[in-house]
């Protein structure tokens, strides 16, 4: 039987930034198929696929956003799958005088300006940190300071780049080489906001299904699941 190549759009949130290329080129050596990802808000992309945008995998930081497509009929049926548990932490860049030991209580500091989040609007990571300020009973003190990233990548671009004190980011985004290179962090206790759920589903637009099938086998082999867990995302629960 010959194999026909697909030319796959991924689209993918944000704290994948760091160790989907990786994946993505592993993919393509193996099965010859070629992938092309978008990286963004998982809430945003939801409105496209919406809208009809042809994307042939969602990679969504939140499992409700494809499960919103499958209950709407947009998705294909029996697609939907978890493919890992993201993990929210509390970055800095060297310098900043924010001192991250002290954890989510440190933002409350009066030398803490700025402190920037993903839009909760449209971002998981967002909205799982506005829940951590919540919970640990800082949220009131700081929310005049927070500034929006369109998604948890601009946040981490925001306090990179000195336009915010500290972020609320993905551990991915915390891990990677410039993250590693310009800053420390301290990790969220997961007891503060509820489970960063990732999951990927096919939408029913897709014009590459069976190539699609086989990138969502992909995530799940032992040796991919095993790559995620280096990057800071924990298998799926």
């Amino acid at each position: 039987m010959h194999l026909i190549l697909a030319i796959l759009t991924v689209a993918a949130a944000a704290d994948l930034q760091p160790v989907l290329p990786r994946l993505v080129a592993l993919f393509e050596q193996q099965t010859g198929h070629t992938v092309r990802t978008t990286f963004g808000s998982s809430g945003n992309f939801l409105a496209q696929i919406r809208n009809g945008a042809p994307f042939d995998v969602f990679m969504s930081a939140d499992v409700d956003y494809p499960r919103q497509l499958e209950s709407a009929g947009l998705a294909e049926p029996g697609t939907l799958a978890a493919y890992a548990t993201g993990s929210l932490v509390l970055w800095t860049r060297t310098g900043s005088g924010v001192d991250v030991r002290r954890g989510l209580d440190a933002l409350a500091a009066d030398g803490v300006r700025r402190i920037a989040i993903a839009n909760p609007d449209h971002a998981p990571y967002g909205r799982a940190a506005v829940a951590a300020l919540r919970t640990s009973g800082v949220y009131e003190k700081v929310r005049g300071k927070l500034v929006l990233g369109e998604n948890v990548a601009q946040a981490t671009q925001f306090a990179q780049s000195g336009n915010a004190d500290a972020a609320l980011i993905s551990l991915t985004l915390a891990r990677s080489p410039a993250a590693r290179a310009a800053g420390e962090y301290v990790d969220i206790p997961r007891t503060l906001h509820p489970p960063i759920e990732q999951a990927a589903v096919i939408p029913r637009a897709s014009r590459n299904k069976e190539a699609a099938r086989a990138f969502l086998a992909f995530l799940r082999r032992t040796d991919v699941v095993a790559m995620l867990s280096d990057a800071g995302l924990e298998p799926a629960r």
